[in-house]
């Protein structure tokens, strides 16, 4: 397997978070990172003791859920509970934060976000970061690069593409599949032949 960039590596912790959200509109997880060593973490999800929306549906209001806390928040709230300042630190979430994270994540001090997925970028967002000087990074996440399994799985799918092949199928009925293949694992089709 490739090793990850560090970039990678705390987008992974926060997609790893967000697997705990109990927001059915959009799980969503935040890593607050200072020289290389987390710090604290967060996901969205209801305050401890309320109902989650997993449970009990989405708690909308103005066409937002105020049932849950978001994933930024939380982590800087840890960080708060917990003494740990976050003045100068780095982080990373799954998704480009709303516009009242983006007033927290200022007033803590955060000096870089990096966000894997676009998700209603807000312009006003967008200009207090750089008012703030907050250096803003999309980084990309790809979780084929962390997927434990997938030398096992690429020479499954190839021996099942090979026995297709053999017991008579055609380069055109298998090339949707090689084709799902080389979307999965990002390779050309002369690398699964």
């Amino acid at each position: 397997m490739e090793r990850i960039t560090w970039d990678q590596f705390f987008m992974a912790q926060s997609h790893l978070l967000a697997l705990r959200s109990t927001c059915t509109r959009l799980a969503v997880g935040a890593t607050i990172v200072r020289d290389k060593r987390i710090i604290a973490g967060g996901y969205n999800g209801s305050i401890s003791g309320d109902d989650h929306c997993i449970d009990k549906g989405c708690y909308v209001v103005d066409n937002h859920c105020v049932r849950t806390v978001h994933a930024e928040t939380n982590a800087l709230l840890q960080c708060a509970k917990y003494g740990t300042s976050t003045n100068g630190a780095d982080l990373y979430v799954t998704h480009f934060p709303c516009l009242p994270c983006t007033k927290s994540i200022i007033q803590s001090g955060i000096h870089n976000l990096y966000y894997a997925t676009d998700y209603k970028n807000n312009e006003y967002a967008i200009e207090l970061f750089k008012q703030a000087g907050v250096n803003v990074v999309h980084v990309p996440f790809d979780d084929r690069k962390i997927d434990f399994l997938s030398n096992e799985k690429m020479a499954l799918y190839v021996e099942l593409l090979n026995k297709l092949r053999d017991s008579g199928a055609s380069n055109e009925e298998l090339a949707p599949f090689e084709e799902k293949v080389k979307e999965l694992f990002g390779l050309q089709i002369s690398d699964i032949k």
